[in-house]
């Protein structure tokens, strides 16, 4: 038993609490992306023991960029060896960096030379950023690099056996080992969902999932169908239209402007979405335009996958709703002892999988208490009701876009936190309403230089004063 008056943060804030005797667990953390990394340092500040397992060779998970891409383009081969990030050369963050950041340790620009300084960086700098992150609150010794997870299940009440494999050297060593918890932090960019078209087995040309998408030389003077409405899907036609003869966009839902050719572009379009591909090579569209086409391109998002996860009945996979989940994290009828961090959608991703794992951790510890399991699910069909009563499908459990920062608040509320800085939630949606507007200039173009002062302000807070200067020119 541990006994703990408060959970430190960087540079000193702290969350105060009541003295309470916690009880430690030994807990498995399955991925080191971001949301593995912030478990494992929530795990660790609550007092439990942590191993946190990452299949790659470095911490980072879907930030890690690589040019490899998967045998199937379309990603639907199980035996095919699988690249788990995608990432395209190009990407740059949608957010500002600002928004994006754990609380306690902003994400500045460093002032470094060989750093990405700009408001929306690239890929690499969010990679720099957690590698960072690890640095400062140690948690590479938590890691077991190139070890991938193939069996969790549940031995005993309480006792879950997790199977791992090392992928290091040709020797496949594995390991049976048991803990007292699971959190899944595997996310959900690796596995690919396809776009349904009639007539698609017989249409000769080759068909790709972006998720095997990097570069857009590869694609010069061909003709592109582009399935999607999604941010990737916006940035990847622009990309493509650099190289590609013509890009044809399509959407189940209209796209921001007008159907027919973009403004600004000789060989960008936007149709209603597919009515058939043919034979020849064809594809039609629903308002009976056509295109003779080399390649489509499946924008259209991915699926939950959690393959190492054996005889948990508790948890499945349906229409891409994983449930039944409290709160999107604890099945009723296993919680604590499994719990998932980072399912949902269309949000600002690691401010949210902080508060989710600082819940996590502090219902292992016994510092929170959760719900009876009956209650749980009473509040799991209240919500799916709710969903249906408003039409949204099951599909969509997870998007919680539209009320992101209700449910942000209501865990920082659960773990005693400071509630989302009033900028944080301002900067959001000034850029959200800039990237709807200007997709083409959003990331260089901005408004928000009062919620900009604002953040820099309160990081102040996080740095030594030696860093002051840094901070200061930063929000200028």
């Amino acid at each position: 038993m541990i006994k703990l008056n408060s959970v430190s943060f960087h540079q000193g804030s702290t969350i105060p609490m009541t003295p309470i005797q916690l009880t430690p667990k030994k807990v498995a953390v399955v991925g080191g992306g971001a949301a593995g990394l912030v478990a494992a340092r929530e795990l660790r500040r609550e007092g439990h023991k942590v191993v946190v397992f990452e299949r790659g060779p470095q911490l980072g998970g879907t930030w890690v960029y690589s040019p490899e891409v998967e045998s199937d383009p379309l990603g639907l081969d199980p035996t095919r060896k699988i690249v788990h990030s995608s990432l395209y050369s190009s990407l740059r963050t949608n957010l500002p960096r600002e928004v994006m950041g754990f609380r306690d340790f902003p994400f500045v620009a460093s002032g470094k030379a060989d750093r990405d300084s700009r408001r929306f960086p690239g890929h690499q700098e969010v990679l720099r950023y957690l590698e960072d992150f690890a640095n400062e609150f140690r948690l590479h010794e938590l890691v077991r690099y190139q070890t991938e997870v193939c069996h969790v299940g549940l031995e005993t009440e309480g006792n879950w056996k997790v199977k791992s494999r090392m992928q290091v050297g040709n020797d496949g060593s594995e390991f049976d080992e048991t803990y007292d918890a699971v959190v899944v932090c595997n996310g959900h960019y690796t596995e690919p969902r396809i776009a349904e078209i009639p007539g698609i087995e017989q249409w000769p040309e080759k068909q790709i999932h972006s998720h095997n998408y990097r570069l857009p030389e590869s694609y010069r003077d061909q003709v592109i169908v582009l399935i999607g409405s999604s941010a990737s899907a916006v940035d990847i036609c622009r990309d493509l239209a650099k190289f590609a003869k013509e890009v044809h966009v399509v959407s189940r839902s209209k796209p921001e402007g007008s159907f027919g050719k973009q403004p600004g572009y000789d060989n960008l379009w936007l149709h209603p979405m597919i009515e058939r591909a043919h034979e020849d090579g064809r594809v039609t569209f629903q308002d009976g335009s056509a295109v003779l086409a080399q390649v489509i391109l499946h924008c259209t998002g991915y699926k939950y996958h959690f393959p190492f996860l054996h005889n948990i009945g508790a948890v499945n996979v349906d229409d891409n709703r994983v449930g039944p989940l409290y709160k999107h994290v604890f099945p009723p009828a296993l919680a604590p002892g499994i719990s998932f961090v980072g399912l949902p959608w269309k949000v600002i991703p690691f401010i949210l999988c902080e508060l989710q794992s600082r819940w996590i951790a502090g219902a292992l510890s016994g510092r929170i208490s959760l719900p009876s399991e009956e209650k749980m699910m009473e509040d799991i069909e209240s919500y799916y009701s709710k969903l249906e009563a408003a039409g949204v499908s099951k599909h969509y459990t997870h998007n919680i876009g539209d009320h992101q920062f209700d449910y942000d608040d209501w865990l920082a509320t659960e773990t005693a936190s400071p509630l989302i800085e009033e900028w944080r939630k301002g900067m959001y949606r000034a850029a959200s309403l800039r990237k709807r507007a200007k997709p083409e200039t959003y990331r260089d173009e901005w408004d928000d230089e009062d919620w900009k002062l604002q953040a820099y302000e309160d990081f102040k807070q996080y740095f030594p004063v030696e860093s002051s200067t840094v901070i200061a020119s930063s929000a200028l």
